[in-house]
């Protein structure tokens, strides 16, 4: 059997169901300035679960997002809080765990209409590739248009780690697009030229990831998926609080979850784990299926 590596799973979410903060548009960044252990915690219990790599909280830790909500001063100190709850999570662990960056969408998720500066988004991202130096893996996630996928492989270009490009799908299309309406496929092509070490979906329905994994399996690179349990999403704006905005479903526990993963890794996936309002009991249930006995 091919080896299959296992990522965690949703990070944002958890930390807002488990703050003592009134939920914030800040989301995620909130708990790293504010309450940093949870993070460390999370990150734990996912490793306790199997998780093989882990990705740092910085989801909404990009200069535009801070600078928007008052703390664009917080951006490096932020990014090196997020690396360094992680690389304690793994120490204490004692295990091989990969620490994982996020370069995720610039604004706020499911709108890639908010950028239309493929230029300035080349720029940001060399930024945040620069702050996250001392990750094992580069991770582009959530990307939503062929701008954002353009702009993150330039600022991948020259770098001598592994990196990874990550997408999320119109819940709606067919055949596979992005949230910008644009095929799936381009995407694809774009990450194939620039020689990236994985392309992976994420942060959509599961049942539309599955239907992304032909394509997948036929562009001949490593591939891999993540989704949400949201019942649906829609384009996100700064006034948005994500834990008010968006509900989970109830069907996609860690049995019905690891059936839609074990599918896509019969089709040749190799990288997998969980998205929002997935938790460490979903990773826990994939690693049992991933390492029977």
């Amino acid at each position: 059997m091919t080896e299959v590596t296992l990522m965690d799973g949703g990070m944002g979410q958890l930390l807002q169901h488990r703050s003592k903060l009134p939920a914030s548009n800040m989301w995620s960044a909130k708990s790293m300035l504010e309450e940093p252990e949870l993070v460390q915690d999370l990150h734990a219990e996912y490793i306790a679960a199997g998780a093989q790599t882990i990705t740092i909280n910085a989801y909404a830790a990009t200069p535009e997002r801070l600078e928007e909500r008052g703390f664009g001063d917080q951006f490096i100190p932020l990014q090196q809080a997020a690396i360094a709850a992680a690389k304690r999570a793994v120490e204490a662990s004692g295990r091989d765990v990969k620490i994982t960056g996020c370069l995720p969408p610039l604004f706020n998720s499911y709108n890639p209409d908010l950028n239309k500066d493929e230029a300035f988004a080349r720029d940001v991202y060399k930024r945040v590739v620069k702050a996250q130096a001392e990750v094992d893996i580069h991770l582009a996630e959530t990307l939503g248009s062929l701008l954002e996928v353009r702009a993150v492989l330039a600022a991948f270009e020259g770098e001598d780690k592994p990196c990874w490009i990550s997408v999320t799908l119109d819940d709606r299309a067919d055949p596979p697009a992005l949230r910008s309406g644009e095929p799936l496929s381009e995407a694809i092509a774009l990450a194939k030229a620039a020689g990236v070490d994985a392309f992976l979906v994420n942060c959509s329905m599961p049942e539309v990831l599955s239907k992304a994994m032909p394509l997948l399996k036929a562009s001949g690179l490593k591939f891999g998926a993540y989704a949400n349990g949201f019942h649906s999403v829609i384009p996100l704006t700064n006034d948005n609080v994500v834990i008010d905005t968006l509900t989970a479903r109830e069907d996609l526990g860690p049995q019905a979850y690891a059936d839609f993963v074990e599918g896509w890794i019969a089709e040749g996936a190799t990288i997998v784990g969980g998205c929002c309002e997935t938790g460490p009991e979903h990773i826990a249930e994939l690693s049992r299926r991933l390492h029977p006995g």
